[in-house]
């Protein structure tokens, strides 16, 4: 395994930030394999979520401290947020997650569209970023057309783009990494997006698993509407929607007639999720502090890129070794299409079930199975009919001890057949 030179991460210093890492189950350390569908939390966030709520909470728009203290908070989280992924902190809306806040946009742009007309969306996305373009497609009678996915190679099939995204295309929705196989879509994102544009189209992109793992760009992607949440990158349950000024004054999102009209706050439904929003602006001051620079943003990059080197080298390092356990079948792209560090696999002779309660009752090392939501893609790779799939997902917690202690669990399982 040593052909894997790990590069210098602060680990220790990581590691002690998340407390949640101090879990033992059958008197055994936990690991940690689950971060794709939710990563552990920063103990800044944690603290922030404390601080807020033992000072005292409020809602809006009150004439006393604690109100001005929650509007101060919320605030600070969108300008961190803007920071992160290149945005203005006024196009940062909050939500209760990522599927809610879509549904809220597609209802509110549907408004404007007419029957006939059409939407794209993609075989490897989470339907998350599928079924709220589906409803209102069909509330609307529009016509829906999927980018393919190539079962074989685990990306998405371009070859036929123009004839997908067409002058009656209105909006193209599509991930930028697979949270079930861990694919980077963004060569292929390019291509669609450039189309997209040619067109007319809006572009919705879902980041939810890529900004985990490496940096996104609002502009340099070219999206109209960016969807992700701090849940899966060391931070409270929200979701988070980035949509550009000039739409976002457009949008007229379903809401109570007496709430704001003015963006953002016209698609923040409700009282929002005042004490986890302080724990917003602590995840992204994790990633900031892992890197330098002058700014925030500058500290956000250099962070971003010390994180991938370390989780790249964690993952190469796991994938090489999986593939030498025997009767173990890998879900992966090419090894010239980026990744990030999500692992798919099956085991011959062991249900998916079966692989996971092993691993956690007898190794207390927790990993998930199933379809993860990107049902179309597990039916497209057959992975369904067996269960689904053995996923395990690292982050900037995990060591090499844990990746070793995982690979020697499974050949014991193996082994043990």
């Amino acid at each position: 395994m040593s052909k894997h030179t790990l590069p210098t991460f602060p680990i220790e210093k990581v590691r002690t930030q998340f407390p949640a890492l101090k879990r033992t189950y059958k008197e055994k350390a936990v690991t940690y394999f689950d971060g794709p569908g939710g990563s552990q939390v920063v103990q800044g966030a944690i603290d922030a979520i404390t601080a807020y709520m033992t000072c005292g909470g409020a809602n809006l728009h009150g004439a006393f401290v604690s109100s001005r203290e929650t509007e101060a908070h919320i605030e600070e989280a969108k300008q961190a947020v803007a920071d992160l992924v290149g945005a203005h902190p006024e196009e940062v809306a909050f939500g209760a997650n990522m599927t809610t806040l879509t549904f809220a946009i597609s209802r509110a742009l549907g408004r404007t569209w007419n029957a006939g007309e059409e939407l794209v969306v993609t075989e490897m996305d989470h339907r998350a970023n599928v079924d709220p373009w589906l409803t209102t497609a069909e509330d609307r009678g529009m016509n829906v057309r999927w980018i393919p996915v190539n079962a074989e190679q685990l990306t998405l099939d371009i070859s036929n783009l123009n004839n997908l995204i067409t002058e009656k295309t209105r909006l193209v929705a599509v991930g930028l990494a697979s949270n079930a196989v861990g694919t980077i879509n963004l060569d292929t994102y390019k291509a669609i997006a450039a189309r997209a544009r040619e067109v007319g189209a809006l572009i919705a992109v879902d980041a939810v698993h890529a900004v985990p793992h490496f940096q996104v760009d609002r502009d340099e992607l070219g999206a109209d509407i960016l969807l992700f949440s701090a849940y899966k990158f060391f931070g409270p349950h929200i979701g988070i929607a980035v949509v550009r000024g000039g739409l976002f004054a457009k949008l007229a999102p379903y809401k109570l007639q007496p709430a704001p009209s003015n963006y953002p706050d016209k698609l923040e439904t409700g009282t929002q999720n005042h004490e986890g929003i302080p724990g917003i602006t602590a995840a992204i001051e994790f990633i900031a502090d892992l890197g330098e620079g002058a700014t925030r943003p500058e500290k956000i990059q250099s962070g971003y890129e010390q994180l991938e080197a370390h989780e790249g080298a964690l993952s190469a390092r796991l994938r090489s070794e999986l593939a030498t356990v025997p009767g173990l079948t890998l879900y992966q792209a090419a090894p010239d299409v980026k990744k990030t560090p999500t692992v798919a696999f099956q085991i011959d002779g062991y249900t998916p079930r079966q692989v996971c309660e092993y691993m956690a009752e007898e190794h207390s090392i927790f990993i998930a199975e199933g379809h993860f939501y990107a049902s179309t893609l597990a039916d497209v790779t057959g992975v369904n009919r067996a269960g689904g799939w053995i996923r395990a997902g690292l982050a900037p917690y995990n060591t090499v001890e844990e990746v070793d202690r995982f690979v020697a669990a499974l050949r014991q399982l193996v082994g043990s057949a």
